[in-house]
């Protein structure tokens, strides 16, 4: 079973959540819902969904709620990268412009507070209190990581757990709650609702590595953004460190003056020679398998089925990216 397939599988699911979706941005404000149908028809990936109905699914949970807390999932999903672009200054998104670009960063920034809100707003009227909490704790590790990311931008001296410490809150939070949601529609035990939120900590950390990997290594028209974002944008992602961790003393110096003193085309052309030289872009892959390795073993408690195949497929999606 390939991606495309699980896609396939869930397509009707998943063309409900995106209608459900498009109505957490009804207002009588109409930028709201204009800035919306905007970023909609911008697509996405749609894993976190996908993750959480094939959760609930696994957890013998087949029920209309998963579809509406898929919906609210991508919706703060969405809030954040809305966010996420204003404070980044980010020029494309998905290969279009940004929303800030188009409307000002006032008006983008209280859209995400208001898709923020309604998400939660919606979550409550199911007076699941167990979810309630997942998705709090979620959205507050969200907000976490960005600042501890703010705090590390521009700094070569940040290690490798504090870069994970990031990537946990900024991605892995949502994934890993998107999963354990799932686990608690079907009212599995606690081990088992366990096993779903470490598999999707797991997923959503290895799903932020590829993603930082694709940054020095993609082809820009698939890329749907700027090859060395991250790099011009200070964040010291897990191919940077892992090059600062091998690379002689005299090039680490250099690659430091470079984080520091600021982006040029040169200075990308500089680090991913350095990258190719010291493998570091093969070093970080290996790392994101060995998490996904053991993002499966976490779902060793459940039975195989189409839904764990599923499951599989998605987790190791995200190696495919990076590679």
């Amino acid at each position: 079973m390939d991606l495309q397939e699980v896609f396939g599988l869930y397509e009707q699911e998943l063309r409900i959540t995106e209608d459900r979706l498009k109505d957490l941005f009804k207002s009588k404000v109409y930028q709201i819902p204009h800035i919306g149908n905007y970023l909609i028809e911008g697509g996405g990936k749609r894993i976190r969904p996908l993750l959480l109905i094939l959760s609930a699914e696994i957890a013998g949970y087949s029920g209309d709620a998963r579809l509406t807390f898929a919906s609210i999932v991508e919706s703060i999903h969405t809030a954040s990268l809305l966010h996420d672009d204003v404070i980044d200054g980010a020029e494309i998104r998905r290969g279009k412009s940004p929303a800030h670009s188009m409307w000002g960063n006032q008006v983008v920034i209280l859209v995400g507070d208001f898709l923020y809100s309604n998400a939660l707003r919606l979550a409550v009227m199911h007076k699941s209190q167990k979810i309630m909490e997942t998705l709090s704790e979620a959205t507050t590790k969200m907000a976490e990581g960005e600042i501890l990311q703010l705090i590390k931008t521009g700094d070569p001296d940040t290690t490798e757990d504090e870069y994970l410490d990031i990537i946990s809150s900024k991605t892995g939070a949502l994934i890993s709650a998107a999963c354990r949601i799932g686990a608690i529609l079907g009212s599995m035990p606690e081990d088992n609702e366990n096993a779903l939120t470490h598999f999707g900590m797991k997923t959503g950390v290895a799903f932020q590595m590829a993603d930082d990997i694709l940054d020095y290594t993609a082809d820009e028209s698939e890329l749907g953004k700027r090859l060395g974002k991250d790099l011009k944008e200070g964040k010291i992602t897990l191919p940077l460190i892992c090059l600062l961790k091998t690379a002689s003393d005299i090039e680490i110096e250099e690659v430091k003056n470079i984080i520091k003193s600021g982006f040029t085309k040169g200075s990308l052309k500089k680090i991913l020679k350095l990258l190719k030289k010291y493998n570091a872009i093969e070093l970080s892959l290996h790392k994101a398998t060995d998490i996904i390795a053991d993002a499966k073993k976490e779902l060793a408690l459940f039975s195989d089925s189409p839904a764990k195949e599923a499951l599989f497929t998605v987790a190791d999606y995200t190696l495919l990216r990076g590679k």
